[in-house]
C-alpha cells in the first residue's frame, strides 16, 4: 500500500491586541500566505517526491516547520496522531506564528497503485474506475499522470479481489499492485 497526506487549511486566526503590543508593524493582519480552504497534496511516489521541495514550494517555511513531520509520518503510512484524534490517519496542527496562526488538517491518504501490461484506452480507463468505486472501502479512483491507477482505500481491499475486478473490464493484465 501507498501513502499521500493531504493538508487543508482550515483557518486563519489573527491577535490583533499581540500584534499591537509586539509586531514590528502592529497593523500585521493575517498570514498572507495562505487561504482558507487551501489543499496541498504531498507524495513520494511515481515521478514526484514532493516532501523534499516542500510541495514545490507552496509552503511557508513557518508553518511547514511544524507541520512536516505529521506530513513524513502520513507518507510514511504512520499513525500519524494515534489516541488524540478520532482517526488516527487525521492530525489538526498550526503553524509557530502566535500573532496570526493558521490550523491545518493532515491527512494520510491509503492507496494501492495498480499497473498494467499495457496502455489503456480511455474507455477501459473509465470502466475501471467506475467499477472500482463501487467497491466497499474505496473513497476514490483515478488515473495517476504516470499511467498507473491509484486506488484510495479507508481500509485495505485484498489485491486478489481488485485484480478480479480490474480485469475484468477489458484485454489486459495488472503486472503489479503496490
Amino acid at each position: 500500500m501507498q501513502h499521500k497526506c493531504r493538508v487543508t487549511v482550515l483557518d486563519k486566526k489573527v491577535y490583533v491586541e499581540y500584534q499591537e503590543k509586539y509586531l514590528a508593524d502592529p497593523r500585521s493582519g493575517a498570514c498572507p500566505f495562505y487561504n482558507i480552504g487551501d489543499e496541498f497534496i504531498f507524495e513520494r511516489y511515481g515521478s514526484d517526491d514532493t516532501f523534499w521541495t516542500m510541495g514545490k514550494g507552496s509552503q511557508c517555511a513557518e508553518a511547514w516547520d511544524c507541520i512536516s513531520r505529521y506530513v513524513y509520518t502520513a507518507l510514511q503510512g504512520g499513525a500519524i496522531m494515534r489516541g488524540w484524534t478520532n482517526d488516527e490517519r487525521l492530525m489538526i496542527a498550526c503553524c509557530n506564528d502566535g500573532t496570526r496562526p493558521v490550523i491545518f488538517k493532515i491527512e494520510r491518504l491509503d492507496y494501492k497503485a495498480v499497473h498494467f501490461d499495457r496502455k489503456l484506452k480511455p474507455a477501459e480507463r473509465s470502466e475501471i474506475v467506475e467499477k472500482v468505486k463501487f467497491l466497499g472501502k474505496v473513497t476514490a479512483a483515478d488515473f495517476h499522470r504516470d499511467g498507473f491507477l491509484e486506488v484510495f482505500l479507508d481500509e485495505d481491499i485484498p489485491d486478489k479481489t481488485l485484480t478480479a475486478i480490474i480485469e475484468s473490464c477489458g484485454d489486459f493484465s495488472i503486472t503489479q499492485i503496490d
